[in-house]
């Protein structure tokens, strides 16, 4: 008991979207597509990465990893989204909901260091073009990419068992996608300031350091190619980043939205709606981003295929 007459929360029942059950099948069909085309599309992007000689690159090293954490990312999140619609709720227990909120966590960090990793592999292709090869080593790639996954596990680690060293009590309905933390504290019973802290901090080095990062490198790049004399030479120059550009501006802009902004007040479908996009939308469309836009990627497709 907590306060003397509030019953402890042992479990949560997610209810997104059920307050309009005629929507249920449409959002089932619609979702499940999206996961399939998010599957097949990652999927198929890592293992043409791997067959293609000509995508063993660093830039497409760091986009198999993208494209590799964007399945793990999804699949955390749409299964169990699926199940809600389907079933219309769905209960699950706290340790449950703490894995859910761990993996998400872990796997959206890890995306967020490597549309970073990849800002700054863009930087050095098109300022350092002569220096490309000696700086972004295979080594210098895994360490990179390790120093993404090890620093998402810390900072997942790190929110997990803050948030889930509250004391739940009464209502236990999260009115939202899946166990996030903003949802999540609107149903404490106790002080949380310090797990509000722990947002603070999290949206102060995660996403804000890569953002910094991102622009850094896009600035140096903006300033290289206004220094490139031809027209043509600048087009060319720009569109190896408006793929990167285009998937940072997908993904930021949602997390910005959700993360960077007052969190006080009950969940709205415009939240659940901005939740879709960076858990559901986003990943679905990166292979698309890359392939449609990239004229390797596009090439070795067509090898593949005849």
């Amino acid at each position: 008991m907590a306060g003397g007459n509030c019953t402890l929360v042992t479990e949560f029942f997610l209810t997104a979207f059920t307050e309009h059950p005629e929507w249920g099948l449409p959002l089932f069909l619609m979702f499940l597509s999206f996961y399939l085309i998010t599957l097949l599309g990652n999927a198929g992007m890592v293992i043409l990465i791997r067959k293609d000689r000509r995508l063993h690159t660093p830039m497409y090293f760091f986009l198999s990893h993208l494209s590799f954490v964007d399945v793990c990312y999804s699949s955390v999140i749409v299964p169990q989204m699926l199940v809600v619609l389907w079933e219309q709720g769905l209960a699950i227990s706290q340790a449950r909901c703490a894995t859910q909120f761990f993996l998400f966590t872990f796997f959206a960090s890890i995306d967020c260091y490597l549309l970073a990793i990849m800002a700054y592999d863009r930087y050095v292709a098109v300022c350092r073009p002569l220096l490309y090869a000696t700086i972004v080593t295979e080594n210098t790639r895994w360490g990179l990419v390790a120093g993404a996954y090890v620093a998402g596990f810390s900072s997942a680690f790190v929110r997990t068992v803050t948030a889930f060293t509250l004391t739940f009590c009464g209502n236990n309905e999260i009115n939202f996608i899946f166990c996030d933390l903003p949802p999540l504290l609107k149903l404490t019973c106790g002080d949380s300031s310090t797990q509000k802290v722990v947002i603070i901090v999290f949206a102060t080095f995660v996403m804000p350091a890569c953002i910094v990062v991102i622009l850094a490198s896009y600035l140096f790049i903006i300033m290289a190619i206004m220094r490139i004399r031809s027209a043509g030479g600048r087009a060319k120059t720009f569109s190896t980043c408006a793929s990167h550009l285009t998937a940072v501006a997908l993904f930021f802009g949602t997390l910005i939205f959700m993360y960077l902004r007052d969190n006080s007040g009950q969940s709205s479908e415009g939240d659940r709606a901005v939740s879709v996009l960076y858990t559901v939308v986003t990943p679905m469309l990166n292979p698309l981003i890359y392939s449609l836009r990239n004229k390797e990627v596009k090439e070795a497709v067509r090898k593949s295929l005849s």
